[in-house]
């Protein structure tokens, strides 16, 4: 039985708002130690550690409130001016931090956190008697958790990712796991003395919630307590701007004053009323309610949208922390914090924006000897950056360290059996750079003891093409590397372009298509026993949607979709299209065909298939002898 029974509403509501407190303060610990005489930073920890306190003790989270409360004292005293802030000591917060975040996790599960360990309740106990913290040794970095894959990827999560990429990146060997001690988390008497009491017992209905409000006033948005004990794993409430809502209700209440105008015009109508000044009134309340309901679905919408700030704001503290621990001067640098994406798109986002931004902190930047060698500036710069591009979001993560070589890469996939001598002597830079993707590029060998322990890069980009999204690598040796994520506004809402096998519609994602031609079959050529069209100059594949989905045809197609992903591109045949439009896609959680992403449903009431390509290309390429692909790889 949890420890909290009948306190799970106050639970969830003091562990969402604490959350972001924390993640605030761990940013501005990040700036407090570059200015660490900054006192209005020095109050507003203060004040976030005492906050955290108070609703842990309101709880009787009494092993919170005694690290909140030994933290909070070591900062009364930096804020008085009775202690110095050294590197040594900002270590020793933010372990306190971590431990905090730690027992967050506890809490989540619904269980009374366990005492801190003991080295951190002894540093922080050390520093408020005036001990000099010592230097932080060697710890096991622990890796970010692996972001799920998907089936056909499952076997490459056992695989590490860009540290095994060292050798054919840099051409340097990949250094051993460090060895460390890990210390577990031990009652201590230290802990027990340092506690401070209860701030109150657990609270009844109506008493004030541990952040000032009443637990009678929690937001609607906020799931059942029966459902939160499965889906602690992923926040399953939102907050919403109140201008946003009322704009909402302003539209329904206008939607509601035109279906009574309509009602009342049918009526009319009915009773054989057909002037034209009656079907005019209607023509003009049909088009106001069209407006209405494309205006409200738009409303609708934008309350999923979140600043992507609250993702990034957890960054910089982890960015850090492992610069810190590699003896490294690493600054991440935040831009476009204001841009806003759907909320579901954020939290898959987490995981390999952790990935890239640990792999660019612990292989990408140089060390400070290394660069000083090399004429650059002792720190090093990882910039992670958010801005909006039409109907895309575009991320970027992009550092000034020792870049990636195309030809060592190719040498690398060559040496590994993944591509023939012959398949890399085809393929360009972007080609090159894209094969650190390949399942199976890394070996296990060759392991850092930094990033992504069974997480491969081929995982990191699955998790983005999901969000129906491509990543796309930019580097030059010697000067960075740069990961370009384009990724579309909300996955509710997708842009589709509507083809036709006869008189059957097909939806496919509008960000895939780059041109449409015809399929002049005169020019249309084999090469290796494969239909082939020349489009400007580039030799590109030419396969038959009817193909792909497996029905019989008797005819050539007469139109083509020049599509490009991320591996690949094609020429898509089809018979005809139907247009473009913005499909509401529905998901088939009970069954769903193998290459269908969903569905929609067009003006005209007909159902129609929303196609997956990358698995329909997928299957494809599996059961033609490798089709358009060589090991999910381009090399047209």
């Amino acid at each position: 039985m949890s420890d909290f029974s009948g306190m799970e509403d106050l639970l969830q509501d003091f562990l969402q708002e604490a959350h972001d407190l924390l993640s605030d303060v761990d940013n501005k610990l990040v700036d407090l130690e570059k200015t660490p005489d900054d006192k209005g930073l020095l109050n507003d920890i203060f004040r976030g550690f005492h906050t955290v306190k108070g609703g842990a003790g309101f709880l009787n989270a009494t092993e919170l409130v005694t690290l909140c409360h030994l933290t909070e004292n070591l900062f009364d005293r930096l804020r008085n001016g009775e202690l110095e802030l050294t590197a040594e000591l900002m270590d020793v917060i933010m372990d306190a931090t971590k431990g905090v975040r730690e027992m967050f996790g506890e809490l989540g599960q619904g269980v009374q956190p366990q005492p801190a360990a003991a080295h951190v309740i002894a540093a922080l106990q050390g520093a408020l008697s005036g001990e000099a913290p010592a230097p932080v040794a060697a710890a096991v970095v622990e890796p970010p958790p692996a972001p799920s894959a998907s089936a056909d990827t499952s076997a490459a999560a056992g695989e590490p990712d860009w540290a095994s990429l060292q050798a054919a990146i840099t051409g340097e060997p990949v250094k051993p796991a460090a060895e460390g001690v890990v210390i577990t988390r031990a009652e201590t008497a230290a802990a027990k003395q340092a506690a401070a009491a209860p701030v109150a017992a657990a609270a009844k209905d109506g008493a004030p919630s541990p952040f000032g409000r009443r637990a009678s006033d929690r937001p609607a948005a906020t799931a059942s307590s029966s459902r939160r004990a499965e889906e602690r794993g992923r926040e399953n409430t939102i907050r919403v701007d109140t201008s946003r809502l009322d704009q909402v209700l302003n539209l329904s209440g206008e939607i509601g004053l035109t279906k009574n105008r309509l009602t009342s015009l049918r009526a009319d109508i009915l009773a054989g009323k057909s002037d034209p000044e009656t079907l005019h009134a209607l023509d003009q309340a049909v088009s106001q309610l069209d407006l209405l309901v494309s205006d409200l679905q738009n409303s609708v919408m934008k309350t999923r949208m979140q600043p992507i700030g609250r993702l990034f704001q957890k960054y910089p503290r982890i960015a850090r922390d492992l610069a810190r621990q590699l003896g490294k001067d690493v600054e991440l640098v935040l831009a476009g914090e204001e841009t806003e994406v759907d909320k579901t798109m954020i939290e898959d986002l987490a995981d390999p924006l952790i990935h890239l931004i640990r792999n660019a902190v612990d292989h990408g930047v140089e060390m400070p000897d290394e660069r000083a060698a090399a004429g650059k500036p002792a720190k090093s710069l990882v910039r992670l950056e958010a801005r909006q591009e039409g109907d895309h979001i575009v991320l970027i993560i992009a550092d000034d360290g020792k870049g990636m070589s195309a030809e060592r890469i190719r040498a690398k996939a060559v040496d590994k059996g993944l591509i023939s001598e012959e398949e890399a002597n085809t393929l360009d830079e972007r080609q090159s750079l894209n094969l650190i993707f390949l399942p199976g590029f890394s070996t296990k060998t060759q392991i850092s003891d930094v990033s992504g322990r069974g997480v491969g890069m081929d995982v990191v980009k699955t998790n983005i093409q999901k969000l129906n999204g491509s990543v796309e690598i930019r580097s030059e040796p010697g000067k960075g590397s740069v990961f370009l994520i384009s990724l579309p506004l909300t996955l509710a809402i997708l842009p589709v372009l509507l083809v036709l096998l006869g008189d059957q519609p097909f939806a496919l994602p509008l960000s895939l298509v780059r041109e449409i031609l015809p399929i002049d079959q005169q020019r249309v050529q084999e090469v290796g026993g494969k239909e082939t069209l020349v489009v400007r100059g580039e030799v590109l594949p030419v396969i038959s949607l009817a193909k792909l989905l497996g029905w019989p045809r008797d005819r050539a197609p007469e139109y083509g979709v020049f599509m490009q992903t991320a591996e690949r591109s094609f020429i898509l045949g089809v018979d005809s299209f139907a247009g473009r439009d913005d499909a509401v896609i529905k998901s088939l959680e009970d069954f769903r065909p193998k290459g269908v992403a969903g569905v929609t449903t067009l003006s005209n009431g007909q159902i129609v298939l929303i196609l997956d390509m990358k698995e329909l290309l997928t299957d494809y390429s599996q059961h033609n002898d490798g089709g358009l692909a060589i090991r999910n790889f381009e090399f047209s």
